[in-house]
C-alpha cells in the first residue's frame, strides 16, 4: 500500500513539474516579450534538476562511521565521525543527514546534531561531525542513517536509509579506593585487616585445573603431563579473602550509584589480590564464580556495563531461592539501594549458615538515612549482618572509614 501510494506521489509531481513547464511557456509564447521568456528560461533549469534529480540514486552514496575508540566509561566524552564518499559529482543542493541513535543513547546530551543540514554541492568526498558529552553506561549499537535530498522547488525529495554500523561498550563508572577485608565485627565497631591477600606458595596440598588468573609459576608440569590437561597447583591458603557480591537489580533511582558502586568494589577486590564472584538477576540469572585477575575483571565489568535495573525479583527472594550460597564460605558482599526487614533477616540467615555478610545500602549524595533505616541496621547488627551506608560520590569513605576504627 506504501509503495502505490509513493508511485502516485511521485507520478503526480511529475505531471505538476510539466504542467508548470507548460504553463511558463505558454506565457512567453502568447505575452511574448523579455519578462515572459526571462521568466520561462529560468525556470527551465530547476526543471531539469527536479528530473535529474528524481533519477539519482542516493544509495551510491557510501558512508563510514568513524568510532575513535570501542571502550569508555560512563560520563566520558565521545566524537562521532560521519564520511561520505560518492562515484559521481551530481550537485545535490542539499543533504539532510540524521543519525538514528540507539535507543540506549538517545537521552544522552548532544554538544552537536545528530541532525544537521548539508551543503555538498558537487564534493566527491565530505564529512560532519558532533559531540555527546555523556555517555551513560551501556553497550550500544549504532546501525542506520537517514538521507534525504530535495530540490530548490520543493517538489521532489528522495529519502534513503544507509547502514552505517558501529557499536561502542561504555563502561560503569568507578572509583579507586584500598578495599581492606573485614575480619571480625566487636561491640566497639568494625575492624579491617590491613594484610595482602596471598595463598602460602611454600606448601603444596594438591593439583586441580588450570583457570584463569593462575601464576605460570604454579603449574604442575608432572600432573600436566599424565593427564594431558594443565593442571595447578593447589596451595594452602592462610585465610580466605574470597568474596562474592550480589546486586540488587530492582527499579530504583539510586541504581546507576549502586552499579557503579559494585563495579568499584569489584576493581578494589581483585586489585588487592583476592578473588571475586558475582551474581545479578534482572532479565536473566548471570553468575559468576569466583576467580581472581585481569579477565575476572573484564567479564565483570562488560556484564555490569550491560545490565539493567528492571528486576521482579527483590534482593531478599534472590537470597531465599538461590543455593549457589550453600556451597562454599565466603565473605558475602549485598550491595542495594533498599533496606527492607526480610532483607536483614535473609541476609542474616545466610551469614549464620555460610560466611560474614555485609550490606551497602547506597544512598544519593547529600542523603541520610531514614528513622526506620536506623532501626534496621541495627537489627541487621543483632543477627551479625553489616550494613555500611554509601554515599554516591564518596565510595571511598566506606573502607577509609572502617580501616580507621
Amino acid at each position: 500500500m506504501r509503495k502505490t501510494l509513493r508511485l502516485v506521489s511521485r507520478a503526480w509531481k511529475f505531471v505538476l513539474l510539466f504542467l508548470l513547464l507548460l504553463l511558463t511557456f505558454s506565457y512567453a509564447m502568447f505575452q511574448g516579450g523579455f519578462v515572459s521568456w526571462f521568466l520561462f528560461y529560468s525556470f527551465l533549469p530547476f526543471s531539469i534538476y527536479c528530473l535529474a534529480l528524481s533519477f539519482y540514486p542516493l544509495s551510491e552514496i557510501e558512508i563510514t562511521r568513524i568510532l575513535p575508540q570501542k571502550d569508555y566509561n560512563a560520563g566520558e566524552k565521545l566524537t562521532v565521525t560521519i564520511q561520505f564518499k560518492r562515484l559521481k559529482g551530481f550537485p545535490l543542493f542539499y543533504l539532510i543527514v540524521e543519525d538514528d541513535l540507539p535507543e540506549t543513547i538517545k537521552n544522552g546530551r548532544h554538544s552537536g546534531a545528530a541532525r544537521i543540514v548539508l551543503f555538498p554541492s558537487v564534493k566527491k568526498q565530505f564529512f560532519y561531525e558532533y559531540t555527546m558529552d555523556e555517555l551513560p553506561r551501556g553497550e550500544h549499537v549504532f546501525r542506520t542513517m537517514v538521507l534525504k535530498a530535495g530540490d530548490p522547488l520543493g517538489l521532489f525529495e528522495k529519502e534513503k536509509t544507509a547502514k552505517a554500523e558501529g557499536k561502542i561498550v561504555v563502561y560503569p563508572a568507578f572509583t579507586e579506593f584500598l578495599y581492606r577485608p573485614f575480619e571480625s565485627q566487636y561491640d566497639q565497631g568494625l575492624t579491617a585487616s590491613r594484610e595482602r591477600v596471598q595463598r602460602d606458595t611454600t606448601m603444596a596440598v594438591g593439583v586441580r585445573d588450570y583457570q584463569p588468573g593462575d601464576r605460570f609459576s604454579w603449574i604442575n608440569w608432572k600432573a600436566t603431563a599424565k593427564r594431558n590437561v594443565i593442571m595447578t597447583k593447589e596451595f594452602e591458603q592462610r585465610k580466605s579473602h574470597d568474596v562474592f557480591i550480589m546486586m540488587d537489580c530492582v527499579p530504583d533511582q539510586r541504581f546507576e550509584g549502586v552499579v557503579s558502586f559494585t563495579a568499584s568494589l569489584v576493581r578494589a577486590v581483585l586489585k588487592r589480590g583476592a578473588q571475586i564472584g558475582m551474581l545479578t538477576v534482572s532479565n536473566e540469572r548471570v553468575s559468576f564464580p569466583i576467580r581472581g585477575g585481569e579477565h575476572q575483571l573484564q567479564q565483570l565489568f562488560l556484564h555490569l556495563a550491560k545490565v539493567e535495573g528492571n528486576s521482579v525479583i527483590p534482593l531478599e527472594k534472590v537470597l531465599e531461592t538461590d543455593r549457589f550460597f550453600t556451597q562454599q564460605s565466603v565473605s558475602f558482599m549485598l550491595v542495594t539501594a533498599k533496606l527492607t526487614k526480610p532483607l536483614v533477616e535473609k541476609a542474616g540467615i545466610l551469614g549464620s549458615h555460610k560466611g560474614s555478610v555485609t550490606l551497602f545500602l547506597i544512598k544519593s549524595q547529600m542523603e541520610m538515612l531514614t528513622a526506620q533505616e536506623r532501626a534496621l541496621m541495627a537489627a541487621a547488627n543483632a543477627r551479625g549482618v553489616r550494613v555500611l551506608m554509601v554515599q554516591e560520590g564518596n565510595f571511598a569513605a566506606v573502607f577509609s572509614e572502617v580501616g580507621a576504627r
